[in-house]
């Protein structure tokens, strides 16, 4: 319930600095600067991914039952590659989907994961989908909704290729600085005796999240 309270007041307060944007003066600066820039593309890389709300309720449901660091490192890993290579080659070839289409994808993947960390679909289907595949499809999605917004940016083609290898750089310090609080937290919880008791409620709560930024990213795109 805290969960999709907090949710709840995060939408009820978006603007373009939410989602797969950034914030207005952030936008202002890259579309006014040339050339190299690799530290301010980090920064703004790292931002992004830490304030990103979409990318920590993913990454939450693919490391809620995961305890090896092994393990945690592939689908992280597998993620990673999946956003870098469609936020790369998407910006590159100018190829973007619609923001409101790539983030309502977005809002699923957190759908199915949370469903995946409760066995749904070992119930309703009768197998278990391979996670890995769909851990880097998403990946993929995630990627393109971050690419869409960069192309809409309009940056300036000097400079390019470093700074979007730096802003992916940034993305990546971005995704292990909220992974390491996630997991810090999570480790904490695990140690008690509520996560056994409260960790289908948790993943249902991220479900519903999830179905909430569908729904806001459909309304949007409905009305735009």
């Amino acid at each position: 319930m805290l969960l999709l309270l907090g949710l709840a007041l995060l939408l009820l307060g978006a603007n373009d600095a939410l989602a797969h944007a950034v914030a207005e003066g952030d936008k202002g600066y890259i579309q006014e600067i040339s050339g190299v820039h690799l530290l301010s593309f980090m920064y703004l890389g790292a931002k992004h991914m830490a304030t990103g709300y979409d990318h920590i309720l993913f990454l939450l449901g693919v490391i809620f039952f995961l305890y090896r660091l092994k393990h945690i490192a592939l689908y992280v890993t597998l993620f990673a590659i999946g956003h870098s290579t469609t936020m790369l080659l998407g910006v590159y070839f100018n190829i973007g989907i619609n923001s409101f289409l790539i983030d309502a994808i977005i809002g699923l993947s957190v759908v199915y994961k949370a469903l995946d960390n409760i066995g749904a679909f070992q119930r309703w289907l009768g197998f278990q989908p391979n996670t890995k595949v769909a851990t880097l499809l998403f990946g993929f999605c995630h990627g393109f909704g971050l690419s869409t917004k960069i192309i809409e940016y309009d940056i300036s083609p000097d400079g390019l290729i470093p700074n979007l290898l730096a802003f992916n750089v940034g993305v990546e310090i971005g995704q292990l600085l909220a992974l390491s609080a996630i997991l810090i937290a999570m480790g904490y919880w695990r140690r008690t005796q509520s996560f056994w008791r409260h960790a289908y409620s948790a993943n249902v709560a991220m479900m519903s999240a999830g179905f909430v930024l569908v729904g806001y990213q459909l309304t949007g795109f409905l009305v735009s």
